[in-house]
């Protein structure tokens, strides 16, 4: 019998390798609405983030109006830029999926992505059909930390907290998933550092997405 029933992953950093497309498009809006350029490093610590938090944290201060102005800047800018920076799979996550469906294993997206950009990224990575529930950011009232996600997902497939796994790239996912009461496990190869992620105190830590398949 597997060690977890249902799986909830992350998307950004985890998933799909979405940096170079995130960071140029932040970029790009900063410089729209006239803003002192954040470096990369900046931006990828707010990764994870709803999106218009990734701009209040970025600049402290900002007004909540301004931030959602931003956003919309966003939206508009990374439509017009996943043609040409298209997002890729990190390794082995295909072949992974397929395992982990073949063995029964059900699965969740849970991101700070909203729904739609979301599923039309999974349908264009063409993993989409591996996850039995795609949960945005605007499908829940609280934004990560907050378990309110984790525990739609669980309820909804009418799995318990212990029989879950929680997969992400970023402190913010491992903190969700310990408010959940689910295990967790925190992944290196996206947008935070392994030190950063170990702080966290996730109940595994993972350099290879196939290393899954030895968890469960």
């Amino acid at each position: 019998m597997a060690k977890f029933k249902h799986i909830i992953f992350d998307f950004d950093g985890t998933i799909a390798d979405t940096s170079l497309i995130i960071l140029a498009t932040m970029q790009a809006t900063m410089r729209e609405r006239h803003l002192n350029v954040a470096t990369p490093e900046a931006i990828k610590q707010v990764i994870g983030f709803p999106l218009k938090d990734c701009f209040t944290h970025i600049y402290p201060g900002m007004s909540e109006t301004e931030a959602l102005e931003c956003a919309s800047t966003y939206c508009t800018i990374f439509d017009a830029n996943k043609s040409s920076l298209i997002p890729t799979l990190f390794p082995h996550v295909g072949e992974t999926l397929d395992t982990l469906s073949q063995r029964g294993i059900t699965m969740s997206v849970a991101s700070s992505r909203g729904n739609g950009s979301l599923v039309e990224l999974l349908e264009m990575l063409k993993v989409r059909h591996h996850f039995a529930m795609v949960v945005g950011v605007d499908n829940v009232a609280n934004a990560k930390p907050d378990p309110e996600a984790i525990i739609h997902i669980l309820k909804a497939m009418n799995v318990d907290a212990s029989d879950a796994l929680i997969v992400g790239d970023m402190p913010v996912d491992i903190a969700m998933g310990k408010n959940a009461l689910t295990k967790t496990c925190a992944v290196t190869w996206g947008n935070s550092s392994s030190n950063d992620l170990m702080k966290t105190n996730p109940d595994y830590l993972i350099d290879d997405f196939s290393q899954l398949l030895k968890l469960l």
